[in-house]
């Protein structure tokens, strides 16, 4: 009866070992960790290494995937600027074509759609920019071969050396009933067992630096490239916002050049006050020089004598001098209440 009960406890202990193991390597990191020294102070520091290149490369891993999803997001919000783009691009050159009376506002229009096309052109290099400097590399070692193959040498050695840290308890405890009770049966199967641990020490040693050396290079690839495409994921937003900010700068400018240039163009069409001819001219005398740069404005030196015809409330006047008629700003001359003298009248007419 004591016989059949030491059996059945046996028993139990090797299930519940057994459960542990299961538990232990279908758990955590899928590399065991474990302050036990199973064999001597150079395993457990081999272990110890093992144990920090598998966590190591497993964040490096997590970051990359953190990369690859922030890019892959930062894509789709691209994918939506250029849909909401293209659509105010068109909207903005159909009001420029329709309202050619507004001239300032639909001139406006008309130039910030087509500067919008260039905008969404960039967009589109950059999410190219995204998709072959980020995601496709990051992607391929994330799911690539050297990474998994490392990290299944290292789980071979977690796995080996729990099967160590179970011989050693096997051996101790066969040992200590070696003392007890010596038979034939139970020297064989400590044997066994001692020689099973040399075996399995002999492969963990080969084993455990091939571990350590594949998960380095590894873990160094990882590092040298998720450091590579981070920089080229900050070059590529870089360059995309200089030239929009450049694109946006010159139509800024285009659109504030052409609404100065309307404000300050001689009217085309002077309204009518219902005075004669005779009674609106007066006689004036240029204060500032004034160079025309449209055809029909006039030219002034300072000390030029114009006789002026017209005077708009938009603060220009058209006038003749030396026989060329033109506009010309009215705060530029001032006028005169005096003939000139029969030269300079030669001068003016």
């Amino acid at each position: 009866m004591d016989a059949f009960r030491r059996q059945a406890s046996k028993f139990k202990e090797q299930v519940a070992k057994q459960q542990q193991a299961v538990i232990k390597q279908f758990s955590g990191t899928g590399y065991e960790s474990s302050d036990v020294m199973v064999i001597d102070e150079v395993e457990m520091q081999r272990h110890q290494q093992l144990e920090k290149l598998y966590r190591s490369t497993r964040g490096g891993k997590d970051f990359q995937k953190d990369i690859v999803r922030a890019a892959e997001a930062m894509t789709a919000l691209g994918l939506k600027h250029i849909e909401t783009g293209t659509k105010l691009s068109e909207d903005c050159c159909k009001y420029g074509i329709e309202n050619t009376h507004d001239n300032i506002l639909a001139k406006a229009a008309t130039i910030y759609g087509d500067a919008r096309i260039h905008v969404e052109k960039e967009q589109e290099d950059l999410n190219k920019s995204f998709s072959s400097q980020v995601l496709e590399p990051l992607k391929a070692m994330i799911a690539g071969a050297p990474l998994e193959d490392a990290r299944h040498l290292a789980q071979r050695y977690s796995r080996m050396r729990q099967e160590a840290e179970t011989l050693a308890a096997d051996i101790s405890r066969r040992r200590a009933k070696a003392r007890e009770l010596h038979s034939s049966e139970n020297a064989a199967k400590l044997h066994a067992a001692e020689s099973r641990m040399q075996e399995v020490k002999a492969n963990m040693a080969i084993l455990g630096k091939e571990a350590a050396a594949a998960l380095a290079a590894v873990e160094a690839q990882q590092q040298r490239l998720s450091f590579q495409r981070l920089v080229a994921l900050v070059e590529s937003e870089k360059v995309y916002h200089q030239r929009v900010a450049v694109i946006l700068g010159e139509v800024e400018a285009e659109m504030v050049s052409e609404k100065q240039q309307k404000e300050s163009a001689p009217p085309t069409v002077v309204p009518s006050d219902g005075l004669t001819e005779k009674t609106k001219y007066f006689l004036a005398e240029a204060m500032h020089s004034f160079v025309g740069n449209a055809e029909k404005e006039l030219s002034l030196a300072v000390g030029d004598y114009v006789v002026v015809r017209k005077v708009d409330p938009s603060g220009w006047s058209e006038g003749e001098c030396k026989g060329k008629a033109g506009w010309f700003p009215s705060a530029y001359v001032e006028k005169r209440h005096r003939i000139p003298s029969s030269g300079m009248a030669a001068e003016v007419f």
